[in-house]
């Protein structure tokens, strides 16, 4: 970051670009570097809500689908479409295992609370227990787990996870096998995938909010580019229809350095049109007239 002609602060970042067969196309940094994936997971967390049929049985519209992949404001929109899926299955929001956020009064609040809707959704209709939904061998976190491993051509015992903050696992993965896991999502080759990015690009004000970033970029990209964040500065993208995913750590965690990067690749990869990048980069990273976020380097074949 520049504040003026002087640089205030440096962020090391690591990039990925891979196609559906896991071949590295483009990086910067480490592509083989491991990091929680934290809440980029979330639509690779809502295939059980989609293969096991509970959402077809509750007639959940693309926007109970959003809501099961966002990290959300917890605006009164985003708490009645998390509330929304916990009714069509006949629980309410004590059944919720997400924290109450600060000054709020819900878990329905939570950014989380359209994930573990969904979670509860899927127990309910499979007969698992309800009370112990997070557990790392529950059912349902099995077998996100073997989704997720035969996406990314591992055994799913392999797989690391521990506990994200909202109190759901959260795995371990290199870059380039979440930029794997982007790549399939964009790809349209899969039923399941398909519907959870058509529900994201629909519905990206469910996504994330007014404002932020996953939002902002989705609705500028005419529906070509999915967008998904994490904490400690994981960002992942993958654009419809061609197969191709990034991902990108920021080795401090930043979010506004994850932010910065990925709008200098996405103008690098040509996803964007030029004025939508630049109203972005207007919105999102200009703190003000003296101080902006630049970034140097770029992808390498």
């Amino acid at each position: 970051m520049r504040r003026g002609s002087i640089t205030e602060s440096v962020h090391r970042v690591h990039a990925v670009v891979c196609d559906g067969r896991g071949r590295v196309l483009m990086s910067a940094g480490n592509p083989g570097l491991e990091s929680f994936i934290r809440s980029a997971l979330k639509p690779f967390q809502a295939l059980p809500f989609l293969s096991s049929g509970t959402a077809d049985q509750l007639d959940v519209d693309e926007r109970g689908i959003a809501i099961s992949c966002a990290s959300h404001a917890g605006t009164n929109a985003h708490a009645r479409e998390a509330f929304r899926l916990l009714w069509k299955a006949e629980l309410d929001s004590a059944s919720l295992q997400c924290p109450v956020p600060n000054g709020a009064d819900s878990p329905l609040q939570h950014n989380c609370s359209g994930k573990h809707a969904a979670f509860l959704a899927t127990s309910r209709k499979m007969g698992w227990p309800i009370e112990t939904y997070l557990q790392q061998d529950h059912p349902l976190q099995v077998e996100v787990n073997r989704r997720v491993a035969e996406l990314i051509g591992l055994p799913a015992q392999e797989l690391v996870a521990e506990r994200d903050d909202c109190g759901a696992p959260t795995l371990v993965l290199q870059l380039a096998q979440m930029a794997l896991l982007y790549a399939h999502l964009g790809a349209s080759q899969h039923a399941e995938l398909e519907q959870i990015s058509r529900a994201m690009l629909s519905h990206p004000d469910l996504v994330a909010g007014e404002g932020r970033f996953d939002t902002e970029l989705m609705r500028r990209s005419h529906g070509q580019v999915l967008s998904k964040g994490g904490a400690e500065g994981i960002q992942c993208l993958s654009r419809v229809g061609e197969g191709l995913g990034v991902a990108i750590k920021v080795e401090d965690g930043s979010r506004r350095a994850k932010q910065a990067v990925a709008l200098h690749l996405l103008r690098q990869l040509e996803w964007l049109t030029p004025m939508g990048l630049d109203e972005l980069d207007e919105q999102l990273l200009v703190v003000n007239p003296s101080v902006k976020l630049s970034v140097s380097g770029a992808l390498q074949s």
